[in-house]
């Protein structure tokens, strides 16, 4: 049975390693749809995620089919997992107080498929006490991390921050939907 992920891909310079997780899920037999941010678009093109994972990439709210269902709850109805690899600050704000602006975050609030969050930031930013907390909230409601790891950053600081490994977020990824649950039926059509 296919499992449906969807990657959610934020503004961080490690977006670029979303490819290898795209692709290597695919490989795996996943079907990988990529929700980019706004600011993911800015380290990564929409079209090399399209190649790796084989399905659209949704960029926006507004991305709509032509049908009455909006896509962005398709997508959260039939995910098996969503991942967001990788996490900014910003994007484990919005998840940690309800925010829905965009269709990443807008998934993420409507899903009921477990998440993993793969955070990559500067090490200040994940240990100032907004992050700490939001992480925190985020734990407490069963939502699942990955990382960050230690290392040099791109920021040129040495410390905690990097995304973790492609292969370990990939790992993870797995380990979760052989415990997922398949999706629950698409809900039924207006009378």
């Amino acid at each position: 049975m296919t499992r449906n992920v969807i990657l959610g891909i934020s503004g961080s310079i490690a977006a670029f390693r979303a490819a290898d997780i795209a692709s290597q899920l695919t490989k795996l037999g996943c079907s990988v749809t990529a929700v980019m941010t706004a600011d993911a678009q800015e380290f990564i093109t929409p079209l090399t995620l399209k190649v790796l994972s084989r399905n659209p990439v949704v960029t926006s709210l507004y991305n709509e089919k032509d049908s009455w269902h909006p896509g962005h709850i398709q997508l959260a109805d039939a995910a098996n997992l969503l991942l967001i690899a990788p996490a900014t600050a910003n994007v484990i704000a919005k998840l940690a107080h309800g925010i829905a602006d965009d269709a990443l975050s807008a998934i993420a609030l409507a899903t009921r498929a477990p998440i993993l969050i793969a955070p990559a930031m500067n090490g200040h930013m994940w240990l100032h006490p907004a992050t700490v907390r939001n992480a925190a909230t985020l734990r407490s409601w069963g939502h699942h991390f990955i990382g960050p790891d230690d290392g040099l950053l791109s920021c040129g600081y040495e410390g905690i921050g990097r995304l973790s490994p492609v292969t370990d977020i990939v790992n993870h990824a797995i380990q979760l939907l052989s415990q997922s649950p398949t999706p629950p039926p698409t809900p039924p059509q207006p009378l």
